[in-house]
């Protein structure tokens, strides 16, 4: 008798949906089952359903994985393919990060019909961004352009573009080199100028606690080396006590056997930015990412770290 389709389960829209046939593809190979082996589930998430406001007003980035964690728990789906980015830093009891891939490009990608990066743009231009953590960054980088807000896929914020709505937006590099639309990145943002999202570029494979099948049959998909950096990045974010609601850039790398990690937080009109690095052992990622944030803590001061928890 055949064995029941692992199913994936995922958001809907296209960066998604590229990032589920990419993990079933891996799993077709690692195992050598056919495409049949594996279906894929695709969940409407509270981030896909409002379209209308900030997500910061509603709940913050949990709200794209919410459902699809709910389907897990209920076990509709065997495990959820994430973009790293947008998961909580703690998870509903009973699951589990099982593997992490390997990342893609972290960096921020700055597009433009008009102008060749952020410095270009002429006073009062527009750059649309759904991001509060680009939001601070621009104003802090160029106070004098106007920020709008930028809802929607990939798609949707690039008709936007066209149709004049700002001057420039900001995208992650990894979702459009996904997408194959990288041709359509005006220049992508060093991440010495602009540190990107926690966990940025990376995919990570949710599960339930205790399902051992499961984790075997995703364990040679696990990039060690991204999992390291994804692990101390989600600690510092964890100690900050970040969400949608407050700025916050990390990036850990991994060479030769240290780890090495950078952050920043700022306050959301970006006057403020406090900022910083520290290194030491890989095994260490956990400890490294806390004591970031709490160097940056401390010199941001305690004025700066109260309004930073009024706004959590």
């Amino acid at each position: 008798m055949q064995e029941p389709a692992v199913k994936i389960g995922t958001r809907g829209s296209p960066l998604a949906l590229a990032q589920a046939h990419e993990v079933r593809g891996l799993l077709m190979k690692a195992h050598g089952r056919p495409k049949s082996a594996f279906e894929i589930v695709v969940i409407k998430t509270s981030g896909d359903k409002i379209q209308d406001r900030p997500l910061s007003e509603v709940g913050g980035k949990g709200l794209f994985t919410k459902e699809i964690e709910e389907a897990l728990l209920a076990e509709e789906i065997d495990l959820a393919v994430h973009s790293m980015k947008d998961v909580a830093t703690e998870l509903p009891p009973g699951l589990k990060l099982s593997s992490i891939l390997p990342r893609e490009d972290v960096r921020d990608a700055f597009l433009s019909l008009k102008y060749a990066s952020l410095s270009d743009l002429p006073e009062g231009a527009k750059v649309g961004t759904s991001s509060l953590r680009r939001a601070a960054q621009v104003k802090n980088r160029r106070p004098d352009v106007e920020v709008v807000g930028f809802r929607g896929n990939v798609q949707t914020r690039l008709q936007k573009l066209s149709d004049g709505v700002a001057d420039a937006t900001f995208l992650a590099c990894a979702g459009l080199n996904r997408l194959g639309l990288a041709d359509r990145v005006t220049a992508p943002v060093e991440t010495q100028s602009m540190l990107p999202a926690v966990a940025q570029g990376a995919v990570g494979l949710e599960i339930r606690d205790g399902d051992e099948a499961i984790a075997d049959l995703l364990a040679p998909l696990n990039d060690e080396a991204t999992a390291l950096c994804v692990t101390a990045e989600r600690a510092f974010l964890r100690t900050l006590e970040g969400s949608c609601r407050t700025p916050i850039g990390g990036l850990a790398e991994l060479r030769i056997g240290e780890l090495s990690i950078r952050g920043e937080v700022l306050s959301p009109d970006g006057a403020e930015s406090f900022s910083g690095e520290i290194s030491g052992p890989a095994a260490s990622a956990i400890s490294l990412g806390e004591g970031l944030a709490n160097e940056l803590l401390e010199k941001a001061g305690a004025e700066f770290v109260a309004r930073l928890k009024a706004q959590i």
